[in-house]
C-alpha cells in the first residue's frame, strides 16, 4: 500500500465516486477533489475518511495544489457542460499541473474507441488529451470505459413504464461497463501501477443486445420490458447522433473475452446482475 494519498478529480461524479469507493474499500489514503466540500457527498467522503479539497477541473492552480504530495491520481474531463473545447482545456490544465507537480503516475480515464477517428466529438476532444498525455513527460496510463450500464437510468421511467429506448436494432450487441468494474480497475491500477504504466486499455463487462437488456430489466421488475428502437434520425443532439451512428456502425472493440481472463480479481458484473441490483424493489 502506498504511503502517500491518492488524488481523485471529480470525486463525487459518477466515475471518480466509483474510484474512490474502491480505493477507500482497499484501505487507501483519498485525496478527494470536489468544487464545494461543503455538499452532502462531500461531506459524506470526508466522514469516510477522505481528504476533501476544494478545485475546478479546469484551474491549474487548484489542480496543482491537489496534487502536491500525491502518489498518483486518476483525472476525469467532461464535454458535457461547456462544449468539447472545454473538455480539452481542461484535459490541458490537468497535464499541467501533473508536470508542474511530477506526480509519479496519471490514470486518465477516456474513452473505448478515442482511437478510431468515430467523428464522435466527445470521443475526438478524448483523443487529443490522450495524445499529448502521450507525447508528455508525465507516467501514465489510459483506461477507455465503454457505454455505461447506468446510462439506462436516464430513461428509467420509461423502463419502468415496460419501454427501453435505444437507438440500436434489438440484436446488436452494445459493450457496456459497471462503473463499480470501472472502479476496481483504476484502484488496481492506481495502487500497483507498474505492470499499466504507459499502456491503454478499454474496459467493457458485458455485451448485451438491446433485446437482452429488456428480458433482464424486465426479469429485475417482474413485469415484460420490449426495446423501443429509436430511429437515429430522432436523436437530435448532435454529439449524441454521432456517437450513436459510431455504435450502429464499427462500435467499440474491447476483446472482453481476453480482458476478463487477463484480470480475474475484477468482479466484472453481468447487466443482469446490475439490473437486478438496480431495480431491486421497484416492482
Amino acid at each position: 500500500m502506498v504511503d502517500e494519498p491518492i488524488l481523485v478529480l471529480a470525486a463525487t461524479g459518477g466515475q471518480g465516486r466509483a474510484v474512490t469507493e474502491a480505493l477507500l474499500a482497499r484501505g487507501a489514503g483519498v485525496r478527494a477533489l470536489v468544487r464545494d466540500p461543503a455538499r452532502g457527498a462531500a461531506r459524506e467522503l470526508a466522514d469516510r475518511g477522505a481528504e476533501v479539497v476544494a478545485g475546478s477541473l479546469s484551474d491549474r492552480v487548484s489542480l496543482a495544489a491537489a496534487m502536491r504530495g500525491v502518489a498518483a491520481v486518476f483525472a476525469f474531463t467532461t464535454p458535457f457542460e461547456a462544449g468539447p473545447e472545454a473538455e480539452v482545456a481542461q484535459g490541458r490544465a490537468i497535464l499541467a499541473a501533473a508536470h508542474e507537480q511530477r506526480v509519479p503516475h496519471l490514470v486518465f480515464s477516456s474513452v473505448a474507441g478515442a482511437d478510431q477517428e468515430s467523428g464522435v466529438p466527445h470521443f475526438d476532444s478524448k483523443a487529443r488529451i490522450e495524445a499529448e498525455l502521450v507525447s508528455g513527460d508525465v507516467p501514465y496510463t489510459i483506461l477507455g470505459p465503454t457505454y455505461f450500464y447506468d446510462n439506462a437510468l436516464g430513461g428509467a421511467e420509461r423502463i419502468l413504464g415496460g419501454a427501453l429506448d435505444l437507438p440500436l436494432p434489438s440484436d446488436r450487441p452494445l459493450q457496456q461497463l459497471d462503473r463499480a468494474d470501472l472502479g476496481a480497475f483504476a484502484a488496481e491500477v492506481l495502487l500497483n501501477p507498474g505492470p499499466y504504466a504507459g499502456h491503454r486499455i478499454e474496459l467493457a463487462s458485458d455485451a448485451p443486445t438491446p433485446a437482452d437488456m429488456a428480458a433482464a430489466l424486465g426479469t429485475a421488475l417482474g413485469r415484460q420490458v420490449r426495446h423501443v428502437p429509436v430511429p437515429l434520425a430522432a436523436v437530435g443532439d448532435p454529439d449524441m447522433h454521432a456517437m450513436w451512428t459510431f455504435l450502429n456502425g464499427p462500435g467499440y472493440q474491447v476483446d472482453i473475452p481476453a480482458l476478463h481472463d487477463a484480470h480475474p480479481g475484477i468482479s466484472w458484473t453481468g447487466f443482469t446482475d446490475w439490473a437486478r441490483r438496480t431495480f431491486a424493489g421497484a416492482r
